[in-house]
């Protein structure tokens, strides 16, 4: 199965393709069974399911075993976030052949610095124009799969600002990449700009109090954005869920609400599939 056809196709539609944020298998199934037609593997996500923030700390290593849980929990493609390919082309390239392998569909790489930092804290900075140029044709080189989908996301606008930052997208373009993202525009009226300005597929990064704000996905579709990614609202609501369930564990008392708000033991069960597993091992069991 060519899951980098499958994502071509879809953001082939005219409506924008919204991908929620996983960091795990059971997230990632979860954004499946949801009925959504990609995952977005948040790098950000991985790092803090692990407890540490987002702040390009994870090896390379780490994040490709965490990949292959997740492309092995569903059947649709999967857009991995690859930061900054880990250091410099030959890095990056070392990179594209290892999510490849994973069984991701895309991965978007960054214009920051290594260690790069969440595209929505204070104080990025970012490498020159011809450096990243030079990582995209870098990865495209490296991969084996002509269909693999490569975004490039630049954060140039809180660093060099709104002129210079198209500039960088037409260059990213014109270097191999089948989609731009421009991280964190931070007025409607940047995010109308961007849309305007930048004729190619686009990626926008689409969540609940970050630097950019709010705009529903079909509007985003009518402005020519082609994917939706969500990536950290999944976790922050499985941290708030947690933290209420710790809330009626502490209690003693089986009526606090954070126990009614519990999926059963029957619906976890169903979550992951452990009745398909136990067939399995019934078929082949000797």
């Amino acid at each position: 199965m060519n899951r980098s056809k499958t994502l071509r196709d879809l953001i082939g539609r005219p409506q924008a393709l919204v991908a929620p944020g996983a960091f795990d298998g059971l997230s990632a199934r979860l954004v499946e069974q949801a009925g959504f037609d990609s995952v977005y593997a948040s790098g950000g996500a991985i790092a803090r399911s692990t407890g540490i923030p987002d702040l390009g700390l994870l090896s390379m290593s780490e994040v490709v075993e965490r990949l292959t849980t997740m492309v092995d929990a569903v059947s649709i493609p999967i857009i991995a976030d690859a930061d900054t390919g880990y250091g410099n082309a030959l890095n990056a390239q070392r990179m594209a052949r290892a999510f490849e392998r994973a069984g991701v569909a895309a991965f978007h790489l960054e214009d920051q610095q290594f260690p790069k930092r969440c595209g929505h804290y204070d104080d990025k900075a970012i490498v020159s124009t011809r450096e990243m140029t030079q990582k995209l044709r870098a990865v495209r080189d490296a991969l084996s799969n002509d269909d693999f989908v490569i975004i490039a996301r630049t954060d140039g606008l809180a660093v060099e600002g709104y002129d210079r930052t198209i500039e960088r997208a037409h260059h990213y373009m014109e270097a191999g990449a089948d989609v731009i993202f421009v991280e964190a525009p931070t007025t409607v009226e940047e995010i109308e700009a961007v849309a305007r300005d930048l004729p190619y597929p686009k990626l926008i990064n689409m969540f609940k109090s970050g630097k950019t704000p709010f705009m529903p996905a079909d509007r985003l579709s009518e402005l020519g954005y082609k994917i939706v990614i969500v990536p950290s609202d999944l976790q922050r609501a499985a941290i708030k869920g947690m933290q209420t369930a710790l809330e009626a564990i502490k209690s003693g008392n089986e009526d606090h609400p954070g126990y009614q708000a519990m999926i059963s033991f029957k619906d976890r069960e169903a979550c992951i599939g452990t009745a398909e597993y136990l067939e399995r091992e019934a078929r082949y069991a000797s």
